[in-house]
């Protein structure tokens, strides 16, 4: 066994099969290893002893199992959430939803209470409660596993969210300033989906029928009855689907707008 720097350099080789990003997978999971942050370890550890469990967690990765989940963390907009099994793990894609957000309410005092339909761990609602301090929120989620993490997550953050278990909004009988959905859009046969979200990631936050509208059919319906006057609502989306849900929404006479992700592909569609 070696020292840090010569482990790091072994492990970003080996994570190269499996990541695009081995050399930041290899620096994180040594952070987990010793119990320090990623900058102390490239600032201080560099000449330690490889820590005892460092091999372990590299070939968890190399197994195809999710960093975040090894790990135990995943940073979103400015917080940084607990995850692991059973929960989708958060993606800076998503956090075009919270920039759109952010833009439409520049300039005014923010939403006051905010709704988030599917919230898994609570990463919408949480990234825009830490974003607007003076609102309040409701977090909804078919899962109980989702739930405990969100529960935990908003604890930890001190912020001031409320979550329910339910069946996206049946029984939601308030009116919102701002609507957040990250529903499952996935097509079961979908041939983008990488193979390690497929094989460890819940595929009940992942899938849906209808070659993956089946959410939107549930949620858009209802957001007439939902969002507060002015309010207004974003929706994750999977890149082909913007025609399909900017539709749904045009059928209950709001109005509709594709937003892309940094990537320049269709992320999220806005009803206003």
């Amino acid at each position: 066994m070696g020292d840090v720097r010569t482990a790091l350099a072994e492990a970003a080789r080996a994570l190269g099969e499996v990541s695009d990003t081995p050399r930041l997978d290899a620096e994180l999971l040594m952070a987990q290893a010793l119990g320090a942050t990623r900058d102390t370890v490239l600032l201080r550890y560099l000449d330690d002893a490889e820590p005892a469990g460092f091999a372990a967690l590299v070939e968890r990765r190399r197994g195809g199992e999710p960093l975040a989940y090894i790990t135990g963390t995943r940073d979103f907009w400015t917080i940084t959430l607990r995850v692991g099994p059973g929960v989708l793990i958060p993606r800076a894609d998503s956090e075009t939803l919270i920039e759109a957000a952010v833009a439409h309410f520049a300039g005014s005092a923010g939403p006051r209470r905010i709704l988030d339909l599917g919230t898994g761990p609570g990463t919408l609602l949480l990234a825009a409660l830490a974003e607007w301090r003076q609102a309040t929120g409701l977090g909804i989620d078919a899962s109980a596993a989702a739930l405990a993490y969100a529960r935990a997550n908003a604890a930890a953050l001190v912020l001031p969210a409320e979550f329910r278990l339910g069946d996206w909004a049946e029984g939601v009988d308030e009116r919102f300033d701002l609507i957040l959905a990250n529903p499952p859009y996935v097509a079961e046969d979908d041939p983008d989906l990488a193979s390690d979200v497929r094989a460890f990631e819940p595929a009940e936050a992942l899938f849906a029928a209808d070659e993956g509208l089946e959410a939107y059919r549930a949620i858009v319906p209802e957001l007439p009855r939902l969002l507060a006057p002015g309010g207004v609502a974003a929706l994750e989306i999977g890149w082909r689907q913007g025609e399909a849900v900017a539709a749904l929404v045009a059928a209950t006479g709001r109005s509709a707008r594709v937003v892309n992700d940094l990537g320049g592909r269709p992320r999220a569609v806005f009803v206003t």
